[in-house]
Parts: structure tokens; sequence; C-alpha cells
């Protein structure tokens, strides 16, 4: 290959190389386990690769949706700190090391999906997700409901101003239908297991599989707390039901 050729190559690669985005923190992917029987009890998996470390996680989590706090014996979390484990093998430790809960529960795959802000969808709002219930075969999507998501300003047990720069946030979700509003959530602390949160975004709307009014539901709200490497993100279920 001559001089010019080359430099021409050279060139090209550079370009490349400044046309692929920095990573920075790292971004949980989620999956959705499901509810128990009567729909009193949900779980989801959230699982990665650590920013910094390169070391695979997955965290498992029961939530009882009437009390909105986690299950006995979970979150489970775990974490190999060796490169050389797989994410794939991570999970399976989490999932079996949850088990007994799930079983011991009911829980099982039957989730219905009503909303979704994908990671690949280009026109969605991270701060309003509109949904209805499924419709009878082919039919439209019954009621018209909205959830609407608010950042503020919170206090926190770490020393997120010091470590970040900034201050800790929390949410406050809103669920509508027509004219009539019902806040679902708002706090004035974060506990310290979220970490130093900055930012929140809504996710998806599941419900059980056999539900039929949103008194089962659950919103998946995404959270970014300050990572090694910028803002992860993770994820907290919100019941919607009175």
């Amino acid at each position: 290959m001559d001089l010019a050729r080359l430099a021409v190559a050279w060139a090209s690669a550079l370009l490349m190389l400044l046309a692929v985005p920095a990573w920075a923190g790292d971004r949980a992917g989620i999956d959705f386990i499901g509810f128990s029987e009567d729909g009193g009890f949900f779980a989801f998996e959230e699982f990665g690769i650590q920013d910094g470390s390169g070391f695979a996680y997955a965290n498992l989590y029961v939530i009882d949706m009437a009390r909105d706090a986690w299950v006995k014996d979970t979150p489970v979390r775990i974490r190999v700190d060796d490169e050389t484990i797989s994410l794939a093998e991570v999970r399976k430790r989490a999932q079996r090391q949850a088990k007994p809960v799930l079983d011991r529960l009911g829980i099982d795959g039957a989730v219905e999906v009503l909303a979704l802000n994908g990671d690949g969808a280009l026109d969605s709002n991270p701060g309003e997700l509109n949904f209805g219930l499924p419709g009878y075969g082919r039919d439209e999507p019954r009621g018209d409901y909205r959830l609407s998501l608010a950042s503020h300003i919170v206090t926190s047990p770490l020393p997120c101003a010091d470590w970040f720069s900034m201050p800790p946030m929390g949410y406050q979700l809103t669920l509508s239908e027509g004219e009539n509003a019902r806040l679902v959530h708002d706090e004035d602390s974060i506990p310290e297991s979220r970490g130093c949160a900055q930012e929140y975004r809504l996710y998806a709307v599941l419900q059980p599989f056999w539900a039929q009014e949103i008194d089962k539901a659950v919103a998946i709200v995404a959270v970014y707390p300050g990572g090694f490497e910028g803002p992860d993100r993770r994820f907290i279920a919100v019941p919607l039901g009175d």
C-alpha cells in the first residue's frame, strides 16, 4: 500500500473511532419475572456489566404490592468479582437463590405489557406514558390512562453533593384517567439502596395476564444513580393500585 492510500486508511479508522459514543455508566437490562396468582406479589430482575470493574451482576426483586415493599429475603443481589464469570452464570445464581421465595409465593411468568418506552423507541416521552387495558380480540384498548413523572430534590443518607456535585433527586408519580388524577407516589427522601439518584424515566406498565382492571398493575421506573463512569440505570417497581 502506498503512503497516500495508507494515510487515507488511517484517517478513516480515526473517524470511525470518533463516531463511536463514549461509554458512561452501565445500562441495566430488565426481565419481568411475573406476578403471583392473586396479583399480590410481583418480581423482576435487573442485570448487566458493572462500569469500572467489568464484573457481571444480577439483582432480583420481589415486591409486596399491598405494602409497596420488598419481600423478606429479597432483593437477591449477586455480583462475582471475576471478569471471567459470564453474565448468564451470574443471572442463574441469582435465580437459584431467589427460587424458594418465588415458589413460595407462586410467582410465574404470566405478565402482560400494557405500555413500554423501549430502549430503541424514537418518540417516547420519559416523563409520560399513556395506556389502556387490552381489548377483547382485535378491539381497541379499554380506558385512557396517563402516568406522569416529575423529579425534585430530596434528602439522602449518602453525601451525594460531595460525591457528584449535585443533590439527590426523588420522584413524584401521578396516574390520571380523564379529569381525575391520583398521586401514586411522592417522597421527601430516598433510601441508601437507591444510591445518589440523578434522574428518573418511565419505562413500562405491566399487569398480571388475567387482570381486567388496573388495580394490580405496576409501573416500572428507570432510575439513574451516579456511578463510577457516569450515571448508571437501575429500576424501581411502583404498584398502581389504591
